[in-house]
């Protein structure tokens, strides 16, 4: 039997919100919305059962009302909202869970919202809000009138693994089969895939092609900064010079390799950077980029942003202790006509990364402590979203060594759809129709699983369970387990691995990425006890294989044979890109600074880069867990911005602190992005020593987002912001520890301004 139950809160601000945000879109007739939580349930429930479940779960009593089976009496148009069939649903998966605690039999939930739009309001008034504030059709269906809820349906029984056939496909075929399947290669790693399987006298799998895909990726691989390039730089008097640059990650690896302070313990070779804290611990710090899936669902993208970057400090073994983020996003008051097809508004993307940011962090008990917001034209069809996470460890508590025989174990979230092909979207430039390709990319955080994920590490950790760990993040199951098993061999087995809705092919259950599951390596000897923490902690394991020692990655699902190729094809078989890059120093440019008027110092003040960010930062969490020291607002009225945060981790001794500060100057690199580099090191710095931080003892982090690295002119002055990250390292004798490039943020061919954070 299913139920409906309605809950209604009168004075909702989200209603006030909408109302609010119809006239920015040109609804002026709208004086009223009222927003209902919808919630169908189907279970053998009796009618007191369900009552208990509205009154012990569903509602506050003193502000909610509620109705039981029925639909509550429209006022006005109503417009209903649910996620697209099999997207994931934490708000129905914990309704099942808290049924589940309260000893009720076993339900189903999908859960939608009501909106009740009251006022003068024509078909296309109506239309306008659902499209433009009501719904994301990325990831959600809405209707006019009541939406029908859609359970999901039974398994599917014919498990599918398909042959794509190459040897016979033109180069033109091949980059029409990269496009097609959203593989993101080029023809030259097109060809040596062709030719690899040719040798083995057959075609790959369609799982097999996928891995490649996801293995050889920009995300995964960073084929840009491993590539050799010609740069031709032309001054700003006409010289030329011409340059070789064999690669541009060694080259900043090789700054750290070359300072290799005695604090440092690992740089560039985990999912976070970390340095020595103090006698007995050590602390990770990571910053990650989201761009491409908050561009189309701003909510989701950041969520999953906060989501996926904690999971990179989990996978250092550490405790998440805070975050840290950085937006960059179009003008908020964009003209409505000005604003390209297929891109949505910078104020509805800043209002859902905004919220995203803040709803993740805020569940997972984590202070947001320090950050920065800019505008620039030159975001609107690509914004950026920069998530970090800070955590903390025991010394010589992160094991990296998998042993033949430990068995591959999965933690934490179920595979779905959502997040397949997340490594290859975010290794191409987007366009108008990059929703219809690649939607099933941007996929919905679950923070309440993630939380049980950090306590089950934390203790698994302390009682030495696992040999090696990595996160399940771009190209799932394929990157994690594929990248632990590279030195050993693995064997998997798909049919075991629990789903979020049933009827997924191996080559997705595979290559799907979820923001909360870890992977590790544990000795058969200790799966009890790994297995009665993650009861404590309503964690879900799953065995997956094992690792082998042949050197070859092979996945079945069942008896059905998936993937069987060698791991130093996988790992070793890319090509090795041969690019060329171009830089023309601007011309030195006459600059006259009259004495500014009252009214001119009023309008530069009302800037928004230069304006008071704090209707953002005040939705943050700053101080949960008790360890911030600095806050990102000081002073005795506690209103001035901070330069940078301080953190003292509980559980550590002294009067040691952590101190997290940023760079950000992309106006700069318009017209020289090694001085960019520099004055962003510089800021970065700065801020710290104004804190207290000791600049005898800063790591740093690059986080670099650029244009389509293929096109000269963005790669050299990609070239030279690397060039002025090296020269600034040098001179401030900092280390880098970690760092991420994210390319291709382009829309419809126009790059976004090359920016670079640096994280201190």
């Amino acid at each position: 039997m299913t139920v409906r139950i309605d809950v209604t809160a009168p004075d909702d601000p989200r209603g006030a919100s909408v109302v609010a945000n119809a006239r920015l879109v040109g609804v002026d007739g709208l004086t009223t919305c009222r927003v209902t939580r919808v919630h169908h349930i189907d279970g053998a429930l009796s009618a007191e059962e369900l009552d208990r479940l509205c009154r012990e779960v569903l509602i506050d009593p003193v502000v909610d009302e509620a109705v039981i089976d029925g639909v509550t009496p429209a006022q006005g148009r109503v417009v209903e909202v649910a996620l697209m069939p099999g997207a994931t649903d934490p708000d129905a998966r914990e309704l099942e869970r808290a049924a589940a605690n309260l000893g009720l039999p076993e339900i189903r939930v999908v859960t939608a919202r009501r909106y009740d739009l009251i006022g003068d309001l024509s078909d296309t008034d109506v239309a306008t809000l659902t499209r433009r504030l009501l719904a994301n059709d990325t990831i959600e269906i809405s209707t006019e009138g009541e939406l029908p809820a859609e359970f999901a349906g039974a398994a599917s029984a014919d498990v599918r693994v398909d042959d794509v056939p190459l040897a016979e496909l033109s180069d033109d075929d091949l980059l029409r089969l990269s496009k097609d399947r959203v593989l993101s290669l080029d023809l030259t790693e097109m060809q040596a895939i062709q030719a690899h399987f040719a040798g083995e006298g057959r075609p790959p799998t369609d799982a097999e092609l996928e891995t490649l895909a996801q293995t050889w990726s920009e995300h995964c691989v960073h084929k840009t900064f491993r590539a050799r390039i010609n740069l031709t730089h032309t001054s700003s008097d006409g010289e030329v010079t011409v340059s070789f640059h064999d690669g541009l990650l060694p080259a900043l690896r090789e700054v750290t390799e070359a300072l290799d302070p005695p604090w440092l313990r690992s740089a560039f070779v985990d999912d976070a950077g970390i340095v020595a804290f103090d006698d007995h611990h050590d602390v990770a710090f990571k910053v990650e980029t989201h761009n491409h899936p908050s561009a189309l669902e701003p909510f989701g993208g950041a969520n999953t942003g906060v989501g996926g970057v904690v999971r990179d400090v989990i996978g250092v073994s550490a405790r998440p202790i805070a975050c840290t983020d950085v937006l960059c996003f179009g003008p908020a008051d964009l003209p409505d006509d000005e604003l390209p097809t297929g891109v949505l508004h910078p104020r509805r993307i800043r209002d859902g990364v905004v919220a995203g940011i803040g709803d993740y962090g805020n569940k997972l008990g984590l202070p947001t402590v320090n950050g920065s917001v800019l505008y620039d034209p030159g975001y609107v069809g690509n914004p950026l979203v920069y998530c970090g996470a800070l955590g903390i460890l025991p010394h010589g508590s992160h094991p990296t060594e998998p042993q033949v025989g430990d068995r591959i174990i999965s933690l934490g979230g179920r595979v779905g759809r959502d997040g397949i092909h997340g490594a290859t979207f975010s290794s191409a430039g987007m366009d108008a129709s990059t929703v219809d390709h690649v939607g099933s990319a941007v996929q919905i955080g679950d923070p309440i699983t993630e939380k049980g994920l950090i306590e089950v590490i934390e203790r698994a950790r302390d009682a030495r369970l696992y040999n090696a760990i990595t996160d399940c993040g771009a190209g799932g199951f394929s990157s994690s387990v594929g990248e632990m098993g590279e030195d050993l061999g693995v064997e998997v087995d798909l049919s075991v691995v629990p789903l979020k809705y049933p009827g997924l092919q191996p080559w997705e259950i595979w290559i799907s990425e979820a923001q909360e599951r870890i992977v590790i390596a544990v000795p058969p000897a200790k799966l009890e006890t790994l297995q009665s923490i993650c009861d404590a902690w309503d964690v879900e394991v799953t065995d997956l294989g094992r690792f082998t020692g042949d050197h070859r990655l092979v996945v079945r699902h069942g008896d059905t044979g998936v993937v069987d190729m060698p791991m130093a094809f996988l790992h070793d078989g890319i090509p090795r890109q041969e690019l060329v890059g171009a830089w023309t120093d601007s011309a030195p440019s006459e600059v006259t600074a009259p004495e500014p008027t009252a009214a001119q110092v009023l309008q530069l003040l009302a800037h928004p880069n230069v304006a008071s960010k704090e209707d953002i930062i005040r939705r943050y969490d700053h101080e949960v867990r008790g360890g911030t020291v600095v806050r990102p607002y000081v002073g005795p009225e506690a209103d001035g911005p901070a330069d940078a945060a301080v953190l003292k981790p509980l559980g550590t001794e002294g009067r040691k602190a952590v101190v997290l500060s940023n760079g950000i100057c992309p106006s700069v690199g318009r017209h020289d992005p090694h001085a960019m580099a520099l004055l962003a090191m510089d800021e970065a710095v700065r801020n710290l020593v104004a804190v207290g931080g000791d600049p005898d003892q800063v790591a740093v982090l690059d986080n670099f987002c650029w244009g389509d690295p293929t096109k000269p002119d963005r790669l050299g002055s990609l070239v030279r912001a690397v060039q002025g990250c090296t020269d600034g390292a040098r001179t401030y004798r900092m280390p880098f520890i970690s760092g991420k490039d994210s390319l291709f943020n382009e829309f419809d061919g126009e790059a976004i301004p090359g920016t670079l954070l640096i994280s201190a």
